[in-house]
């Protein structure tokens, strides 16, 4: 008997590691095949795909999903971990006060590639370590810059001050690797202030989205009933990026097969779905790196059953 097995829009919650979250599914679903497709903070909730089951021949595809998360940058302050549960490091009262006009134009400059250096605390990794290990030891190494890709920045609310601070939400969709806590420093250092990230949840990753996501609470309720395994997506909709193609019968034994085809048939895309005729999607194919008009397969979901 074949085990569960699709993709779970879990609505992580805070204080949990996506670690432990995935501990957690394995037990719900009585399976160790779990994995998920990009970390969320412990202080983050929000949406958190999870494939099991045969499904986690996917999350290579889905780890390169665009996300967009809602957060709130507070100015006046800035932490050791770039959000509220760092010490502070640096502090100045904020005396301005900007119009809507003025702080649109502020976060519409941040939008397009910009390069960013990742937080200390962070698990990308230097030399081996990850660099929150050398933060805990307050040890300091030269932290790689990286590009991605802000698709859009927008400002959600008005802007709440006190007396010493200021704070606001946004709204950011962008690229895999993209880091909040820094785009929101980054933002503060633009206003020529101190800043750190007060709140954040994902809202979307890829074609999945915050209202579709279920909460553990939910998933348990769904157990009680056995109806767990019926919240589940198919792992198609994961590959929802790629061009699709079906294919005759004919041509349906030699995907199966894994065979190198020629590109003439039809199937001359870059990276590319092969269904049959029945829906079923067989295999991931892409170009042949070294065999002009040819395509082979970069990843098979047939499994012979």
């Amino acid at each position: 008997m074949n085990g569960p097995s699709g993709i779970l829009i879990l609505h992580k919650p805070r204080g949990m590691t996506s670690h432990d979250c995935v501990a957690k599914i394995r037990r719900l679903f009585h399976t160790k095949k779990v994995g998920h497709t990009g970390t969320l903070d412990p202080d983050v909730n929000g949406v958190l795909p999870i494939c099991i089951g045969t499904a986690t021949k996917v999350v290579e595809y889905m780890s390169d999903h665009s996300k967009v998360y809602e957060g709130e940058v507070t100015l006046g302050r800035a932490t050791t971990t770039e959000d509220k549960s760092g010490e502070t490091v640096a502090e100045k009262a904020v005396t301005e006060r900007w119009s809507k006009a003025e702080l649109e134009d502020v976060l519409r400059s941040f939008e397009g590639v910009i390069t960013q250096v990742p937080p200390m605390y962070s698990a990308v990794k230097v030399n081996g370590r990850k660099l929150y290990e050398y933060a805990r030891k307050n040890q300091h190494v030269e932290r790689p810059k990286r590009e991605v890709t802000i698709h859009s920045l927008e400002l959600l609310s008005d802007v709440s001050y006190t007396e010493t601070t200021a704070a606001f939400s946004f709204r950011v969709h962008c690229s895999k690797g993209t880091y909040v806590r820094t785009l929101a420093v980054n933002i503060g250092e633009r206003l020529g202030y101190p800043a750190h990230m007060t709140a954040l949840v994902r809202t979307a990753a890829g074609p999945y989205s915050l209202e579709q996501s279920l909460t553990f609470a939910e998933l348990e309720l769904k157990q009680e009933t056995d109806q767990l395994e019926d919240v589940l997506l198919p792992f198609e909709s994961a590959l929802a990026q790629f061009p699709a193609c079906t294919v005759d019968r004919q041509t349906e034994q030699q995907i199966k097969n894994g065979a190198v085809l020629p590109a003439e048939k039809g199937l001359d895309q870059n990276r590319f779905t092969v269904y049959n005729e029945d829906g079923e999607c067989l295999a991931v194919y892409q170009q042949h790196p070294t065999k002009a008009g040819l395509i082979k397969p970069e990843k098979m979901f047939w499994t012979g059953s």
